[in-house]
């Protein structure tokens, strides 16, 4: 039966009465949040840079960055296994953060609804900073999720809306955390001292302890973690990634039965454009063009490399054998010698993103970038890229581009 003289108002202190919620609660996951989202917008800047989005309007989802793009770099090749860490990192974390992040935001539910707005100039700040957190928290771990599961269903472009998004999450959490800290060390050093408006003045009678209810928290954690990390390896962990797009056994067997991020069916390749008697590969420098048939290409100099291919949704393959034409070499037919320029490089592809995509000088020059016609000791399935596809150590898989049609050296 309901207690009549129970606050009926959600900004009335005693409306909220879980005898969870309180300081100590609310510090430990913050300490937590504090820790796992630097870790999330750092490796999310990184996989941006490693897109070379200052290179070329096709690589550039985000345009008009203006001072947001300061930290832009030229993306190395070394170590070649550098975007698969980066970018399993950044994804497995976000998804192993989410029951933490669910926790922090009912824990200070009451501050949403407090009134007055403000009593202070520091405590206007707080509210913003907390509506800003809040908003951009859910926008950020929302459209991650989704781009993760159901890849692209947003109205504008998912780089640009995730891009900006988390710059003015990571300013919120920011300031709210330059005002909050003091609050935080001041409760975990003397728990029991500290109280604050988040503890109920009527508490209901508790069902679990603050301490249980963290371990519940991280097992959630633990749960998401485990069905979801599996998606950067081959084999059977890759099973265990039920939450993930890429989880489960990889698709088919023999050299080429590892996963795939865009089919033929998807990218509108025709099979027959890709036959040995039409296919052409045409190359454009300094020197003029050449046109290369695949048996041509089969007669210069073969290289092989051992590289992964990792994509921006977070899955990623153990090194797979490539073995083809060096890139540095095919620049050398077209007037470039030891000092090989950018290239942009397009594909037969129809539909879907990326179909140009632009790779810097060094990736060029890097003796393991190849247009790679071969794959763990056979043929290009048509899925995997065939007649040739761009394989460069450490790129985002979307720059790997598979059905090269055309490779324009020079400046871009």
């Amino acid at each position: 039966m309901r207690d009549p003289d129970a606050p009926r108002s959600p900004s009335s202190p005693g409306f909220w009465r879980s005898p969870l919620r309180g300081p100590w609660f609310t510090s430990v996951l913050g300490l937590v949040l504090l820790v796992g989202i630097t870790v999330l917008f750092v490796t999310g800047l990184v996989s941006y840079a490693a897109y070379n989005p200052d290179l070329s309007p096709v690589n550039d989802k985000t345009p008009d960055k203006g001072i947001l793009g300061f930290y832009l770099f030229a993306w190395p090749t070394d170590p070649h296994w550098l975007y698969r860490l980066n970018q399993g990192v950044h994804v497995t974390l976000g998804i192993t953060l989410i029951p933490v992040l669910l926790a922090k935001l009912w824990s200070v539910v009451p501050r949403l609804f407090a009134l007055p707005p403000a009593r202070s100039l520091a405590h206007a700040l707080e509210r913003v900073s907390l509506l800003l957190l809040v908003g951009g928290a859910l926008f950020q771990f929302v459209t991650g999720v989704l781009n993760i599961q159901l890849d692209y269903v947003f109205p504008g472009s998912f780089y640009t809306l995730h891009f900006y998004g988390a710059w003015v999450f990571f300013a919120a959490f920011v300031v709210h955390v330059l005002l909050r800290m003091p609050t935080v060390l001041r409760t975990l050093r003397h728990p029991r001292e500290e109280r604050n408006d988040l503890v109920s003045p009527r508490p209901a009678e508790p069902t679990v302890s603050r301490r249980g209810a963290l371990w519940f928290v991280g097992g959630g954690s633990l749960l998401l973690f485990a069905t979801t990390v599996g998606q950067n390896f081959d084999g059977p962990l890759r099973r265990t990634a039920l939450l993930a797009p890429h989880g489960g056994a990889d698709p088919g067997s023999g050299p080429n039965g590892f996963q795939i991020n865009k089919t033929a069916a998807y990218a509108g390749i025709d099979a027959a454009e890709t036959g040995e008697d039409v296919w052409r590969l045409v190359v454009t420098g300094r020197t003029g063009t050449v046109r290369l048939r695949r048996d041509e290409l089969l007669r210069l100099p073969q290289y092989s490399a051992a590289l992964p291919i990792a994509c921006v949704e977070g899955w990623s393959t153990s090194d797979q054998w490539w073995r083809g034409v060096r890139l540095r070499d095919l620049a050398a037919l077209v007037g470039y010698g030891d000092d090989p320029p950018d290239v942009f490089v397009e594909s037969l592809q129809r539909s879907g993103a990326f179909r140009e995509a632009a790779l810097r000088a060094n990736q060029v020059a890097d003796p393991r970038s190849l247009l790679a016609l071969y794959v763990n000791g056979e043929e290009l399935s048509l899925d995997h890229g065939r007649p040739a596809r761009i394989i460069v150590p450490a790129a985002p898989g979307v720059l790997n581009t598979k059905w090269v049609a055309r490779m324009t050296f020079g400046d871009l």
